[in-house]
């Protein structure tokens, strides 16, 4: 089941229309709408974290279709993406971040 297909599904069951949702979650509707026909299949976190929010689930549930707990995330990644993101830190920032301390890593075990 897709990303889209599950919200949609959850969105149905909590019984909400694409306008009530969207403007719950202040989104646009046909944004929603495109990622539950699955015209949009890479949602941005945000996007993921605000329908989440209204549809009481975790992102996780939204993304993973599996939600065995082998595969869960731990909940102070989940906490750290958050505050990462309401502090404004954009994808781009935290990947060259990431890259940083891959190199700064590969650096330091070659000396």
């Amino acid at each position: 089941m897709s990303i889209g297909e599950r919200i949609r599904e959850l969105r149905i069951k909590k019984g909400l229309s694409l306008t009530e949702l969207a403007n719950r979650a202040g989104v646009a509707k046909s944004y929603i709408s495109s990622v539950e026909r699955q015209l949009q299949l890479n949602p941005s976190i945000q996007f993921l974290y605000k329908i989440s929010r209204e549809l009481d689930v975790t992102v996780e549930k939204l993304i993973h279709e599996n939600n065995n707990k082998d595969e869960e995330i731990d909940i102070e990644w989940l906490e750290l993406a958050k505050e990462a993101m309401e502090s404004g830190i954009s994808k781009e920032q935290f990947k060259q971040f990431l890259e940083f301390q891959k190199w700064q890593k590969s650096n330091s075990s070659d000396k």
